[in-house]
């Protein structure tokens, strides 16, 4: 009987050390990275099926504390504070948990991340921020849910959730103006010809002061050699943004020149259409 007992041992033993199969995971685990203005944002979330089942008042209640996913809590990173709800969330990593009902989603961002699910003890002192997102029905079903980062500025972003028939965003904003501003005014003491550009080029980008973009962008291109084509070009355009269209033409003209005998087809073509809206040809 002893024999046969350890036997038995022997085979369970060797069948444990050959079990080599792999299986996907029911719920794959997904890692998306967004550059959003300057600052990086890092989701990491476990991505669940329908499976033929009601999910939203069936398997995920109405009403109920959420982990938004499966498996371990869904995390997401900010390199910079940013702001929520009108609240600011210190840089760092946060627990994403819903309370999902039929009109809206209250979306909770927890300091504690490491937790499998929702916390053991959940704990109020703990949400960092806590906004409502109103929710949209999709006219398809998504079999996998999916979050994702959606309506991309340099300002912010919305962070998307959809799955069934259910999408919710919540809005964020990321202190792009406030870094890049005080950037500016550091450098501005004592800037080169890439500084003035850079600056220039930004302020066109974001609407904000066009006489001061033109006086940047002339003093780059005062201290550069030999311009590049798409210098001119975006000289070219501060000036149209300033009202000054004459100007404008007759860069875009250079710019024109030096984009045709650098063989860019692209800069060919978007400076004969800006010098055609400004009605040089």
């Amino acid at each position: 009987m002893k024999k046969i007992m350890l036997c038995l041992a022997v085979i369970g033993m060797t069948f444990s050390a050959n079990a080599q199969i792999q299986t996907p995971q029911p719920s794959p685990f997904s890692t998306i990275e967004q550059k959003v203005g300057l600052t990086d944002v890092t989701l990491e979330y476990s991505r669940p099926n329908m499976r033929g089942r009601a999910i939203f008042g069936d398997l995920v209640p109405y009403g109920q504390v959420w982990r938004l996913g499966a498996n371990q809590n869904t995390k997401i990173t900010f390199s910079t504070d940013v702001t929520v709800g009108g609240k600011t969330l210190k840089a760092g990593t946060y627990a994403l948990y819903v309370t999902p009902n039929d009109k809206s989603w209250d979306v909770m961002f927890y300091t504690d991340s490491n937790n499998w699910g929702n916390p053991e003890k959940w704990d109020d002192s703990k949400v960092a921020a806590k906004v409502t997102a109103e929710t949209y029905q999709l006219p398809m079903d998504i079999e996998t849910f999916t979050m994702s980062f959606d309506d991309l500025t340099s300002g912010g972003a919305t962070l998307g959730m959809m799955w069934a028939n259910v999408y919710a965003g919540v809005k964020f904003e990321v202190p792009t103006d406030k870094i890049v501003s005080s950037s500016i005014e550091k450098v501005m003491n004592g800037p080169g010809a890439g500084d003035y550009y850079a600056a220039a080029v930004y302020y066109l980008q974001e609407g904000k002061d066009m006489k001061k973009a033109k006086e940047w962008v002339d003093k780059a291109i005062s201290l550069t050699p030999n311009p590049a084509f798409y210098q001119l070009r975006q000289q070219s355009l501060i000036y149209a943004k300033a009202g000054d269209k004459k100007g404008a033409i007759e860069i875009a003209k250079k710019s024109l020149a030096a984009s045709e005998a650098a063989g860019n087809k692209d800069y060919v073509k978007m400076n004969q259409d800006s010098l055609k809206e400004w009605g040089a040809m």
